[in-house]
C-alpha cells in the first residue's frame, strides 16, 4: 500500500470512528465510510484526497457563491484575526466589522429593512426572528399572538424552533417533542393562510415565514402575484410577514435578494450563507425601521437574547469583503445570466430525456423533476433522483436529490462564478448520468414484461 493509499485509508477509519456526521445516513457512512474527503477547493471544482475533480454544483450547502479558493478572503480574515479576532458584543459593546456590515445590510437590502441582529448560521436566524416577532407582541401587549405559520415543503433549519417551523414532515418526525404553536399552510395557496388565519384568529398569530424559492424541499418557486396576496393578507390581519433568505440571498437568484423579485417588503429578513459564501459562519435578522422604533420605544431593560457570536469582528470582515466580491466581479447579475442558460440546458434535457417532467429554477437554483410517464405526470415507485446523484458523482458533478414528502426532484446551485462553457459541461454531464439511469430503467420493466 502507498503513502496515498495509507492516507485515504487512516483518513476513512478515523472518520467511521470519529465523526458523527451531519444530515447523513449513519449506516452508510460506517459501511462504505465518507463519500469523498475533500482537500482543495478552486472556483466551481472540489478535490479530494484520492486525487479526484468535481464540479461542486450545489455551492457545498447553498452557500459559496464567489466560489472555492478566494484568497481575498483568506487575507480578510488573517488581517482582523490579527487586530481583533473576537469580542463580545453584549452589554452594547460593539466592533467595526459588526458596525460596518450591518450599515451595508441596510443599504443593499429592500424597503426599510434597515437593522440587523446577527447569530452565528440560518437556523439561528430563524429561530431568533420567532422569538422577535413574539417579544414584540409581548411588548405590544398582546402576548396571544404568539403562532407561527410556515408552509409545506418548507426548510427553515434544524435548531428547536427552525425545525418546528419546516413544512417538512421528516424533518420534525425526527424528534418526538417539537416546539408549540407552529402551523403549516399550503406552499402555493395565499387562500389556504387565509383560511388558517381566520381558522385559528388572527389575534393569536404572531408572524408567517416563507422562502421566496424554497430550496431544500424542492426549488418550487411561487406562483405569479403569490408573494403580493400573502403581504396584503398580513398587513389586513396585522400579522408580521418573515421571509427566510438563508438560500436565497446575496445573489442565488440573480437579485441580492430573492423577494425583490415580488417587489413586496417583509417585516424580517432572515440570512446567512452567502453572506460570506461559507467562509465564516455567520447569519442574521433584518428588522424594519419601523419594527426597531417600536421595540426602542417600548422596550425596557435587557433584551435578553444574544449569541456568543452575534457580531463576531472576524465573520463580519469576511462578509464584508464577501459582498465587495459580489459586487466588483458582477456576480449578481452572472447569477442572472448564466442561470437562464442552465434553465435552458434544463430544457434541452426534457427534450431528449424519457423520465424528466418539469424544470424549474430562478437564477443558480434549479431543479429537474423525475416521472415515470412525461405525458401522466407519473412518478417512480422508487425515487431515482438519488441514482442520477450517484452516476454524476461518478463523472465529477456534485448535485442534490430532494425525495422528502414523495418528490423526486433533482436540485442546483453553483457557485455564481460558473460560466457558460462550465455550464455546457454541467448538462453534458447530467445527460450522461440521466441516459444510464433510463436504461436501467427500461432493463428492469423490460425484465418484468
Amino acid at each position: 500500500m502507498t503513502r496515498s493509499n495509507e492516507l485515504v485509508q487512516e483518513l476513512i477509519d478515523l472518520d467511521k470512528k470519529h465523526f458523527f456526521h451531519p444530515t447523513s445516513p449513519i449506516k452508510q457512512q460506517q459501511e462504505q465510510g465518507p463519500a469523498f474527503i475533500f482537500t482543495e477547493g478552486k472556483g466551481i471544482h472540489l478535490f479530494d484526497v484520492a486525487g479526484n475533480k468535481v464540479i461542486d454544483g450545489m455551492s457545498s450547502l447553498w452557500n459559496v457563491n464567489v466560489g472555492h479558493g478566494r484568497e481575498e478572503l483568506a487575507k480578510a480574515t488573517m488581517e482582523q484575526m490579527t487586530k481583533l479576532a473576537y469580542s463580545s458584543c453584549f452589554a452594547t459593546f460593539s466592533n467595526e466589522p459588526a458596525i460596518r456590515l450591518a450599515a451595508k445590510l441596510a443599504q443593499v437590502a429592500p424597503g426599510d429593512l434597515s437593522v440587523t441582529f446577527f447569530t452565528s448560521g440560518g437556523s439561528e436566524a430563524n429561530d431568533t426572528a420567532y422569538k422577535l416577532a413574539r417579544h414584540y407582541w409581548i411588548l405590544k401587549g398582546k402576548p396571544n399572538r404568539k403562532k407561527i405559520i410556515s408552509r409545506t415543503k418548507s426548510y427553515h433549519g434544524v435548531a428547536m424552533g427552525s425545525t418546528s417551523a419546516t413544512g417538512l414532515k421528516a424533518f420534525r418526525d425526527f424528534t418526538n417533542s417539537l416546539a408549540p404553536d407552529f402551523l403549516y399552510v399550503d406552499h402555493f395557496s395565499s387562500k389556504s393562510l387565509r383560511e388558517t388565519i381566520e381558522a385559528e384568529g388572527a389575534d393569536t398569530i404572531a408572524a408567517f415565514i416563507a422562502e421566496p424559492v424554497q430550496g431544500a424541499g424542492g426549488v418550487h418557486v411561487a406562483p405569479d402575484h403569490y408573494f403580493q396576496e400573502v403581504r396584503q393578507i398580513c398587513n389586513e390581519y396585522g400579522i408580521l410577514f418573515i421571509t427566510d433568505e438563508v438560500i436565497t440571498g446575496f445573489g442565488r437568484t440573480g437579485k441580492y435578494f430573492g423577494i425583490e423579485h415580488y417587489g413586496v417588503v417583509p417585516d424580517m429578513m432572515c440570512f446567512a450563507k452567502g453572506v460570506s459564501s461559507g467562509y465564516a459562519q455567520l447569519g442574521g435578522v433584518m428588522i424594519s425601521s419601523r419594527l426597531y422604533k417600536e421595540f426602542t420605544e417600548l422596550s425596557n431593560g435587557t433584551l435578553l437574547h444574544g449569541y456568543t457570536y452575534s457580531g463576531h469582528p472576524t465573520a463580519c470582515a469576511v462578509a464584508l469583503k464577501n459582498l465587495e466580491i459580489l459586487e466588483q466581479e458582477h456576480l449578481i447579475e452572472n447569477a442572472q445570466f448564466i442561470g437562464q442558460e442552465l434553465l435552458k440546458g434544463f430544457q434541452w434535457l426534457h427534450g431528449e430525456r424519457y423520465i424528466i417532467g418539469k424544470v424549474k429554477g430562478l437564477g443558480l437554483m434549479a431543479g429537474i423533476e423525475f416521472v415515470k410517464d412525461q405525458n401522466k405526470n407519473e412518478n417512480f415507485s422508487t425515487p431515482v433522483s438519488p441514482a442520477v446523484v450517484n452516476e454524476a458523482a461518478k463523472r465529477g458533478l456534485i448535485c442534490r436529490a430532494v425525495v422528502l414528502d414523495g418528490q423526486d426532484i433533482l436540485v442546483f446551485a453553483p457557485p455564481l462564478t460558473i460560466n457558460k462553457e462550465e455550464i455546457g459541461k454541467v448538462i453534458e454531464i447530467l445527460n450522461d448520468s440521466i441516459k444510464a439511469i433510463e436504461k436501467n430503467v427500461f432493463e428492469s420493466f423490460a425484465t418484468k414484461e
